[in-house]
């Protein structure tokens, strides 16, 4: 059994920054305003980029698991610390009330400095200054050693177990109130059904059956037609926390090499003529069979009007996009150009993961650099690298061809054949053939290909069904639309995105 008395401080440091943290989580929630946000994003930003890829590569999504733990840790740690010296100012002078109130002012101090919330750092403050209070001063308060063995029963036992008692009480309560933030701030998903209709999103649920209507007829009922639902669209952000930004607060700023800065709000751009893209977003981190590949229907603007109302400069025709978050990646102005403004998804307003209210679509370019909650497009004189090319990845390459075969592309028929299905993708160059093997590459057939779209940049879906006969090594490869083959030899990630041919081994 752990003895209280002993570890007392530690004990109550740890829950004191624990309830700090929750209370922090009570009134923010998982927004920027939370108290661990800061501390992850320094994490983030402090990481090598050896690091990053090492962590996307081996570990993929968990890779967010072990950053945002850390800034919990870190956290919790900081307040505790603060709670610590509350607990021995109490023992000093043998006033609960003032160990208390040092605690609950330097919590205080400390969130507010976190997050720049002044306000919102109380709700993190007064669970430390509660702990503190309500675990009173130790026995060595009185001034005198309280020793258990000398001294008379009932003033030993009766002070010793008094404070163990406030001790558990005050970690008790803590722990009580930790499980009540965590409950009592249960985040909702955000999906098709949950969020309200885009503005000016007329057509566009006409455009996503349109689009949808060009899937193929497959066995199974798990695999994705050609539109992905909201809330199976793959996310992936540089940090833990999203910005939350309203459609009121946003504008979009034209600065550095142009002829005249321009600011465009919200209203303005929703006013500008609007489409309803369909475009597929693949992520350059994951692996060649991932599942960081979707397709959506988006609704928004063209961005090259806004360009040209700019007259862009500079030496070196490019430009920095940054969002919200920190992050900022550079495009030559000509690619930029044929990219597009997004405000709507599937016919719904653009969800706070994937960047409201606006973000930006680069044709045919790796999900990366698309970026998200995007407030500032700059003209630049001299290029410059971008977030994940300071990392050491390529930066705004074009995307690799694939064609995907994952688990529930797979499927035993009533006839005892076996269907194979995916999506095969190569950003504007689009898919004129995906080749099916299943002898291990010895011959190729075919596959029956979903209808093309006249959207530039977006994915088709294939099928193939054979005979099964023991044991057989498929194999899946794409042809572009500049009849470019998939390339055969298998590549991990980074840093110009996984390449090769997908197999599988299929057995009757």
């Amino acid at each position: 059994m752990i003895d209280v008395s002993k570890h007392r401080g530690s004990l109550l440091a740890v829950t004191a920054g624990a309830a700090a943290v929750a209370g922090s989580y009570l009134l923010a929630g998982w927004s920027p305003s939370f108290v661990v946000r800061p501390v992850d994003q320094a994490i983030v930003n402090a990481t090598p980029g050896a690091i990053v890829t090492f962590m996307i590569e081996t570990v993929g999504d968990a890779g967010h698991l072990v950053h945002i733990a850390m800034a919990f840790a870190t956290v919790v740690g900081l307040f505790g610390a603060i709670a610590f010296a509350g607990v021995r100012l109490s023992t000093r002078t043998g006033q609960s009330t003032v160990g208390a109130a040092v605690a609950g002012i330097g919590s205080w101090l400390l969130a507010a400095g976190l997050t720049g919330e002044p306000i919102q750092g109380v709700a993190a403050a007064l669970p430390v200054a509660a702990v503190v209070a309500v675990a009173g001063p130790s026995p060595s308060s009185t001034g005198r050693r309280v020793d258990t063995e000398s001294a008379p029963a009932g003033e030993s036992l009766g002070t010793v177990d008094a404070v163990r008692r406030r001790t558990l009480g005050a970690v008790a309560a803590a722990v009580a109130f930790v499980a009540a933030a965590a409950i009592g701030r249960r985040s909702v998903a955000e999906d098709d059904d949950s969020l309200a209709d885009a503005p000016r999103s007329e057509g566009a649920t006409a455009r996503v059956e349109e689009v949808e209507s060009t899937s193929l007829a497959v066995e199974s009922e798990d695999l994705l037609g050609m539109v992905t639902p909201i809330g199976e669209f793959y996310n992936v952000d540089i940090a833990e926390f999203d910005p939350a930004l309203t459609a009121n607060e946003w504008s979009l700023t034209f600065t550095g090499e142009v002829e005249t800065e321009r600011t465009v709000i919200f209203d303005e751009l929703i006013d500008r003529p609007v489409e309803h893209r369909a475009v597929t977003l693949r992520c350059v981190g994951e692996q060649l069979n991932g599942r960081k590949l979707d397709n959506a229907v988006w609704t928004g603007t063209p961005i090259r009007p806004l360009l040209e109302s700019v007259d862009p400069e500079g030496d070196c025709n490019c430009a920095m996009l940054r969002g919200e978050d920190g992050y900022y990646v550079q495009f030559p102005v000509d690619v930029l150009a044929e990219g597009f403004l997004a405000w709507g998804m599937n016919g719904k307003e653009l969800p706070t993961g994937h960047g409201h209210p606006v973000r930006v679509l680069i044709p045919g370019h790796w999900g990366e650099t698309n970026v998200k909650w995007l407030t500032e497009i700059e003209l630049l004189n001299v290029e410059e690298d971008g977030y994940w090319e300071e990392r050491g990845w390529e930066g705004t390459g074009e995307v690799n061809i694939v064609a995907k075969l994952w688990d529930e592309g797979v499927t035993t028929l009533s006839d005892g054949r076996i269907e194979l299905a995916g999506h095969a993708y190569a950003g504007t160059r689009g898919i004129a053939r995906v080749e099916v093997s299943t002898d291990g590459g010895d011959s190729w057939t075919d596959a029956t290909l979903s209808d093309p779209l006249p959207d530039a940049d977006v994915w088709r879906q294939w099928r193939h069904v054979f005979d099964p006969d023991g044991t057989h090594d498929v194999v899946v490869r794409a042809v572009d639309g500049e009849g470019t083959l998939q390339t055969r030899t298998p590549s991990d990630p980074s840093p110009t995105g996984s390449s090769g041919w997908v197999r599988r081994t299929v057995t009757e």
